[in-house]
């Protein structure tokens, strides 16, 4: 029997998380952390109701509940980074570091010095500890979270357990039902990590001033204005509001490029145009889970967004650390920001965020 401390965040997953380790006989606590103090719109940040959620949960299971919050630590170490990306044009993944730095870290440093062995979440992953500790697919392809914990480092994996890993989503949903749950058809959340399901593009502006500019061709026409180039990703449609235009052919415009120095968005026309497709990116320095780097040129599979089918590739060594991967097909919008992360079979290798297409 070890003593571990649970995160529960008021949703499904983590509560049979708990569950599942009351019923193993772990001397458990539960935590829930409360990390965005903003909370003036409930109906896109409902604190309130997840936390009443969770102390429900452990009301059913007699165990002890914490409220924590790490603001600080998630304002300075992950937010101020989110609002930096933007800022600069690029697309941020902010679960990944929320991860890596709250989940992970603070959560983690604090339940140690409470004297636990482990947390616990309710993360759709696994793990395989001997001597090296791997991270492993989940047993439901559907809801496999690997790709959001593929910075974790051997420290972070050896004190971690991930108890639903091995369970198809609708087994979990009837775990908790027979459990009692409250929370057991409980809408999964998809916000944004701590912060919610809140209106993107007005919260963003409460952050950072829009810097609107021209919507340009590839050949320099410029066909619209945009409204700052933090509200659009690689690859959009929605938003654009570009109309009809004489002499084309009809084909809705999508988003190729940004030109960060001119303030300049650059669009073309069709979902399979070729400027949206590349074979090769370039990322920043590499993170290997196992803790150090495989033999490079290295071929596996990977993904540079999450739930993506497997693409093969092959990752060779940048400066510094960095990485190059060249991949077997056209990769259609690769974007700055977002992560690339690498697969062996079932076996989660690690990553690195992506700098540029190439």
């Amino acid at each position: 029997m070890s003593r571990v401390v649970v995160g529960l965040s008021g949703g499904v997953d983590s509560a049979v998380a708990a569950l599942l380790l009351k019923q193993a006989g772990h001397q458990l606590t539960a935590l829930f952390m409360k990390n965005w103090d903003d909370d003036d719109d409930q109906a896109y940040c409902p604190a309130k109701q997840d936390l009443q959620d969770a102390r429900s949960v452990c009301e059913r299971l007699d165990i002890d509940l914490q409220t924590v919050s790490f603001s600080a630590e998630y304002w300075n170490r992950v937010f101020r980074h989110f609002l930096d990306e933007y800022q600069a044009g690029r697309t941020p993944n902010p679960d990944i570091l929320c991860n890596q730095e709250i989940k992970f870290r603070a959560f983690l440093d604090y339940a140690l010095d409470q004297g636990a062995d482990a947390i616990a979440t309710g993360h759709y992953a696994r793990l395989e500890k001997n001597g090296t500790t791997r991270l492993l697919r989940a047993a439901d392809d559907r809801k496999d979270q690997t790709y959001f914990l593929h910075t974790l480092n051997q420290s972070q994996l050896e004190h971690s357990l991930f108890p639903i890993g091995d369970l198809e989503k609708t087994a979990v949903r009837e775990l908790a039902a027979q459990a009692g749950f409250k929370n057991h058809d409980k809408k999964d959340s998809t916000g944004i990590c701590f912060i919610g399901e809140r209106k993107f593009r007005d919260f963003l502006e409460r952050y950072l001033t829009r810097e609107p500019g021209e919507i340009r061709s590839l050949d320099d026409e410029i066909i619209g204005h945009h409204q700052g180039l933090m509200f659009y990703t690689i690859g959009q449609r929605e938003g654009l509001r570009i109309g009809g235009r004489k002499g084309s052919d009809g084909d809705p415009w999508y988003v190729a490029g940004k030109d960060t120095g001119r303030n300049i968005l650059r669009v073309v026309q069709g979902m399979n145009h070729p400027a949206l497709f590349n074979r090769r990116l370039r990322t920043g320095r590499l993170h290997w889970i196992a803790g150090s780097a495989p033999a490079l040129p290295l071929a596996c599979t990977a993904r540079i967004r999450y739930r993506q089918p497997d693409q093969y590739c092959l990752v060779t060594q940048g400066p510094e650390g960095t990485g190059i991967v060249e991949f077997r097909e056209p990769q259609r919008a690769v974007t700055p920001g977002q992560s690339v992360v690498f697969y062996d079979g079932e076996t989660c290798l690690g990553g690195g965020v992506i700098e540029a297409a190439m």
